[in-house]
């Protein structure tokens, strides 16, 4: 009876929702209430499309009975806790307990009141599940062909760019040992030690800023907005200047677009790379020993930094909106998709003020 009474509360406020908001920029663009749970989760359900998502879902996780013979949750049911997970910085158990005990949790993933929300194992072999399969890569692409549908995301330039993640999973101890310094001329120095049982080994050392860090690197495209467009994840150590077209290869970028980038990726063979592939070379420039910049390339500098910042804008929204930055899981492949999990629901974030601001233009 509560079940049938929450279900027609909740088709009368969606009647309403579409009466008061009849186009839809209006129906999410409320960026005053963007804040609050039930409205953002409103403008999601407003923005997505989720049966393409669901033809995703189904290639790769496949409902079925449990062991007890009760029926297995559905894939979007699982993703969406995962989105609310990424959003709020929350664990498997922390998700669980918000979705039974919140009713704006629940409601955007599609429960009702007298619904249990799946319990973090399972949320958890979803994930393992969907990981192994590389399923994360075709969901992201799936969310951001319907955001460039929308034209949240416009392809008129690209820019590339890394950002260091740290795992707690790292050797104890004073560090003895060779590792990779940040410098875009280096190569990647290998360490020779076993580790303890409790060190992520798929991770590696880099020294950046006069400091030891142990983790991976996340490496982005983004337009020239800052949404994502494209995601590798590498182990820390790995050279950016050496691995441009891997990263590249991530996105779906037009021809004759600008490529903006920081001076590290300037080199002979990236500018034969972003030739061939039909890309404009906006490198940052580099000055060599005994040979400065010149006037025009401090100016050309200075004009491109302009919009390249926004690739930075992103990790640092990235970081301090979802508590991202720091590794969550252990082993490259759990980490490529903790970083495609965190680039969806960053372009989401930001995808009602971006309509809002188109409409207002």
């Amino acid at each position: 009876m509560h079940g049938i009474v929450y279900f027609c509360l909740i088709s009368y406020l969606s009647f309403m929702e579409l009466v008061t908001h009849p186009t839809f920029a209006d129906s999410i663009c409320d960026l005053r209430s963007r804040k609050i749970k039930r409205t953002f989760f409103t403008q999601i359900n407003t923005l997505l499309d989720w049966q393409p998502v669901i033809k995703v879902l189904k290639k790769y996780y496949t409902k079925g009975q449990s062991a007890t013979g009760k029926p297995s949750y559905s894939g979007l049911l699982l993703f969406k806790m995962s989105l609310l997970q990424t959003w709020y910085g929350l664990s498997d158990y922390e998700v669980e307990d918000r979705v039974n005990d919140s009713i704006s949790f629940s409601y955007f993933c599609g429960l009702h009141i007298d619904q249990v929300a799946p319990d973090h194992s399972t949320l958890s072999r979803f994930r393992t599940i969907l990981t192994k399969a590389k399923a994360y890569e075709s969901l992201f692409k799936e969310i951001n062909r319907q955001l460039e549908a929308h034209q949240i995301i416009v392809k008129t330039g690209a820019i590339i760019d890394a950002s260091v993640i740290d795992t707690p999973l790292k050797p104890k101890g004073k560090t003895n040992h060779k590792v990779t310094e940040d410098r875009k001329d280096e190569q990647e120095v290998p360490v020779a030690k076993d580790y303890a049982d409790s060190v992520d080994k798929e991770a590696s050392w880099l020294k950046k800023g006069g400091k030891y860090r142990f983790g991976y690197k996340k490496h982005h495209v983004t337009d020239n907005e800052g949404l994502v467009l494209g995601v590798l994840t590498t182990k820390a150590s790995t050279n950016e200047i050496a691995n441009l077209e891997e990263v590249l290869d991530t996105a779906d970028l037009p021809e004759n677009i600008t490529l903006k980038a920081d001076k590290g990726y300037q080199s002979k063979k990236n500018a034969v790379l972003l030739k061939k592939r039909k890309l404009k070379n906006h490198i940052l420039k580099k000055a060599y020993k005994n040979k400065p910049l010149t006037h025009w390339e401090k100016k050309f500098n200075k004009l491109i930094g302009k919009t390249r910042f926004k690739v930075e804008r992103t990790f640092g929204g990235i970081k301090r909106w979802f508590n991202g930055g720091t590794a969550r899981y252990r082993g490259i492949k759990k980490m490529h998709t903790q970083n495609l999990m965190e680039a969806m629901c960053y372009n989401l974030y930001r995808s009602p003020g971006i309509i809002a601001s188109n409409r207002e233009n």
